[in-house]
């Protein structure tokens, strides 16, 4: 056994986990997972682990994580912890945010990880609200489009009717050559 002792993380070690748990700590699909117990019991505990293995990730990679591998590591861990899939794009700028703080802090610049400590701050005890978004099958499509004429879009959409409105139901129905239409008494008619 040695006799060394630990030695303490570098600042910029303690400045970056700092920033991810406060990153972390604002996101809000990550907030209401935990807000409404997704994750179970331990939703807190799991948040701070995740940030645990974020940190550390960056500390023991050589190269540093990239934006899509913390992408793909938040939504893992959503999908498996708090058993959230998730479509909002919102991962994907949480690790841009991390993966920027990565690189500021290892050349000593903080401003990125105090202002998302100033907002984690902000949002203590704050509860989220759940935001649903409407989204169109069509929005997925457009980029394939772009080639198409355009022309298909420029024709009138149909017309909808309102069948309980075309007719009256005491007049009486005449077809085409005159003849009035004789109706049974069926359930519509009682």
């Amino acid at each position: 056994m040695s006799s060394e002792t630990h030695t303490a993380p570098p600042p910029s070690s303690i400045l970056f986990a700092r920033g991810v748990i406060a990153r972390l700590g604002v996101w809000a699909t990550l907030r209401l997972a935990v807000q409404e117990g997704w994750g179970g019991h331990g939703a807190n505990e799991k948040r701070t682990w995740l940030a645990s293995v974020i940190v550390d990730s960056f500390e023991e990679q050589i190269p540093a994580p990239d934006e899509q591998y913390v992408e793909e590591l938040l939504l893992q861990v959503m999908a498996d912890e708090f058993e959230t899939n998730l479509e909002d794009g919102s991962a994907e700028s949480v690790a841009k945010d991390i993966v920027r703080m990565w690189d500021d802090s290892r050349v000593g610049k903080a401003d990125l990880v105090l202002k998302f400590e100033e907002l984690a701050d902000k949002m203590k005890g704050k509860k989220t609200e759940a935001q649903e978004g409407i989204t169109s099958d069509d929005d997925e499509w457009d980029d394939d489009e772009e080639g198409e004429d355009d022309s298909e879009e420029e024709e009138d959409p149909p017309t909808l009717l309102d069948h309980n409105q075309s007719r009256p139901k005491n007049e009486p129905e005449v077809d085409e050559d005159g003849f009035t239409l004789v109706k049974g008494k069926g359930k519509s008619q009682r």
